[in-house]
């Protein structure tokens, strides 16, 4: 199968970013690119996903809109064990980082309690805490103060600008203190650094947690091959791997790459494709994917797919697509964020002016606070009041959870789905997925195995049975029709009894037509052959009935203008799709089948697996419309298909879902890929996709009450500084933590 993004879509791979604020500045200069359709920068993923015309596309412009923003991209050959060592390296810094800022603000701290708490007076406490909160906040601060240093002459602003102007106007009351009659916050300062650095060490280790799908996969790659080259063994580096290698895969090894069984027969663990534990059996002729793992008898494999085109390599492409794209109810959020540091400077300076205007009508706040909250002190001046409540607004304000809140929950859905086979394209499908109320399903390799069997065979009586077989083997012998391809395997393709059939003409929905033996030869539905043909079935016409009435789909074969005789062919369903209709009702979802069979038959196998409603007769082209007459009636659809004339209709439905085992147009047309074949993955795909939205949604409104709450309370002098910073980092870290739960969520 054929993963591959399409043409007009570029990655970067953005370094510097450090909160929901950087993203959008460069989301910003991105988009001023004339040629540029599309960009999203998502900051929990670290990566822009800009979309734009394929014939333009030109990277260097893409990477001086980013440079012209501040920060820097890795090249786009940098090896994605090196991103991820990079981002274990940087939670690392971080580490280190807070280590030596609670080692110098620790003892601070301890001293500023035993002075408040305690009363214990401790000479040149001022000069100790201003000389300690100096290497704090101007050295293991200095990341941050050049972060906002950056933005400010970029014209933008971000979380870093906050943070910034907080902890400098709280050192800068440090030296006033010593020569004017205000209350010192130096060590303030350093506190609210130290909080900042804890809690980027915290956020960054949270996501590094969940993104470990894509480090999961990438080391799932097998090293290295052993490669057939006159029948001598040669092991190479995987790199080296050409397409139409000969690979031996021994017992126990993983598949280097994706290709075809040339020899031997072994079951192969597929799991990390397609998330089912069972082993599948391969043979010659089979195809393979890379790192697969075999487990019993030794495989001759031919490569088919190497490097990045490989089925491991795409799904690594696809999981990163998806988290790097945006999910509709992120919008809001997005502007938001975009106003949220302007007007929170606009509030802190708002507060600073109130407290120095009006004090009378503030202070009775503060003084009944005082009583119950220690960190209140009433008998402040009123300049000191009015920095302590300012600064308090400044580092209370948290736009990064707004920011976190979707992509996170988006990167740990889109690596659960992967470890399941659900792949999906990008987190729009995610919001819709969740709102669907009517499943279509394909019948034919959807619902059923795909591969029907010739079950019975009637004649006229001027033909013998074999002989009509024959005659409907060789005219279908160049369809691709899954109905022909049963019929020619019935007798054998490279049978010397086929004959060679001129003038062949596939007629989409009703047959193929030709001319054997200089005689015209019409093989397909009954209906065809009796309404536009004129033929005459007679007494075919009852068993036609009685066939299709127990779920066989039956071809009718025309020798000239008579009947030949009828073929009733069976496709079984498979062994899952009962159980897994029968799920999607339990999830109040509107069942729907459908396909090309004739009505009888349609509706039988739809009463046997208890199906809601049934669309036969539906010829490929008509498909998109039938999805289009449901979503008139107010629904909202998902389109479940694998063949080339669902495509259509995959793009048309509210979401497209593609079985993983169909073909390649009918996945690139789909917004979810299904590895495996199963329709119970339908279900689990709903499951994750509800779970998924749950989490957002519970991310959104806990960002939002905790604005909503604390910055009122920091502009009335309620909330100490330290602790607004240390409320700010545990609001992101919630976020994070809680998108991470959906790892365990039941699917």
């Amino acid at each position: 199968m054929d993963l591959k993004p399409p043409d007009d879509r570029t990655v970067l791979r953005i370094k510097g970013m450090h909160c929901t604020g950087c993203a959008n500045s460069i989301e910003k200069a991105l988009q001023k690119i004339d040629w540029v359709n599309s960009a999203n920068v998502n900051f929990a993923s670290e990566q822009a996903v800009v979309t734009h015309a394929a014939a333009n596309g030109h990277r260097q412009d893409l990477l001086a809109a980013v440079q012209s923003a501040g920060f820097e991209v890795l090249d786009e050959d940098t090896d994605k064990t090196a991103i991820l060592s990079e981002q274990a390296e940087r939670v690392q810094h971080y580490r280190t980082q807070m280590i030596w800022a609670w080692g110098l603000t620790g003892p601070m701290m301890a001293l500023m309690l035993a002075h408040m708490l305690l009363g214990v007076h401790i000479a040149f406490l001022d000069l100790i805490f201003l000389v300690g909160a100096l290497p704090v906040v101007f050295l293991i601060g200095a990341e941050t103060h050049g972060s906002s240093l950056r933005a400010v002459r970029h014209g933008t602003t971000n979380m870093d600008v906050l943070i910034s102007l907080g902890s400098i106007a709280a050192f800068c009351t440090g030296v006033a203190a010593l020569f004017l009659p205000v209350a010192s916050y130096a060590a303030i300062s350093a506190m609210i650094i130290c909080f900042h650095i804890t809690g980027r060490f915290l956020e960054f280790r949270a996501k590094g947690r969940a993104s470990q799908a894509i480090h999961k996969l990438l080391t799932l790659e097998a090293k290295s091959a052993t490669i057939l080259i006159n029948e001598k063994e040669r092991v190479i580096p995987i790199a080296a791997l050409a397409i139409n290698d000969a690979m031996l895969v021994k017992p126990g090894e993983k598949i280097p790459a994706d290709g075809v069984v040339t020899w031997g027969h072994s079951t192969v663990d597929e799991s990390l494709a397609t998330g089912e534990s069972l082993p599948v059996g391969k043979q010659t002729g089979d195809e393979v994917i890379g790192a697969t793992v075999n487990q019993e008898g030794a495989l001759h494999v031919k490569a088919t797919r190497v490097g990045q085109e490989t089925f491991l390599s795409q799904v690594i492409r696809l999981v990163e697509e998806c988290q790097g794209s945006k999910v509709p109810i992120q919008e809001f959020a997005d502007r938001v964020t975009t106003i949220f540091v302007p007007a929170i400077i606009f509030l802190a300076v708002t507060t600073l002016v109130a407290w120095l205007a009006i004090p009378e009508k503030l202070a009775p706040m503060t003084e009944w606070a005082g009583s119950l909250l220690p960190w209140v002190d009433s008998g402040l001046g009123v300049t000191s009041m009015a920095i302590f409540a300012a600064v308090a607004v400044l580092v209370i304000a948290c736009p990064c959870a707004l920011g976190l809140a979707t992509p996170t929950a988006l990167m740990v859905a889109s690596g659960r789905g992967a470890g399941n086979g659900i792949l999906i394209r990008n987190g729009a499908a995610i919001q819709s997925l969740q709102e669907i109320d009517t499943v279509v399903l394909d019948k034919t390799g959807t619902i059923t195995s795909g591969k029907p069997e010739v079950t019975d065979i009637l004649t006229t009586g001027n033909l013998e049975r074999q002989e009509v077989l024959r005659l409907a083997a060789s005219a279908e012998r160049n369809s691709e029709h899954p109905l022909a391809a049963a019929i020619v395997a019935s007798i054998g393709p490279d049978s010397p009894a086929l004959r060679e059939a001129e003038g062949f003409k596939a007629i989409p929905g009703k047959g193929v037509q030709c001319n054997i033996d200089g005689v015209p030869v019409f093989v397909g539905s009954p209906k065809w052959a009796a309404s536009e043909l004129a033929v005459n079935l007679g007494d075919l016409a009852e068993s036609i009935a009685g066939f299709e009435q127990t779920g066989k789909t039956v071809v009718a074969v025309v020798r000239g203008k008579d009947p030949a005789g009828i073929i009733a062919l069976a496709d079984g369903t498979k062994n899952d799709s009962q159980d897994a209709i029968a799920q999607l009702k339990s999830l109040g979802l509107t069942t729907v089948m459908l396909t090309g069979d004739n009505q009888r038959t349609a509706e039988s196998v739809a009463k046997d697996l208890a199906v809601d409603r049934v669309m036969a007769e539906v010829l490929p082209g008509e498909k998109m419309h039938e999805i289009k007459r449901l979503q008139a009636e107010g629904r909202h659809v998902l389109m479940v298909g694998d063949g080339i004339n669902d495509a259509p209709a995959l793009v048309q439905a509210d979401v497209g879902m593609a079985i993983g085992t169909g073909t390649d147009i009918a996945i690139e047309s789909s917004d979810v890929t299904l590895v495996s074949g199963s329709l119970l993955s339908v279900v689990r795909a709903i499951n994750l996709s509800r779970a998924t939205f749950s989490k957002i949604k519970q991310n959104l409104f806990w960002a939002y009450f905790y604005n909503v709450v604390m910055i009122p309370l920091a502009m009335l002098g309620l909330l100490h500084p330290a602790l607004a910073e240390a409320a700010m980092a545990a609001s992101s870290l919630n976020v994070v933590t809680n998108s991470l739960r959906l790892r365990k969520a039941r699917i």
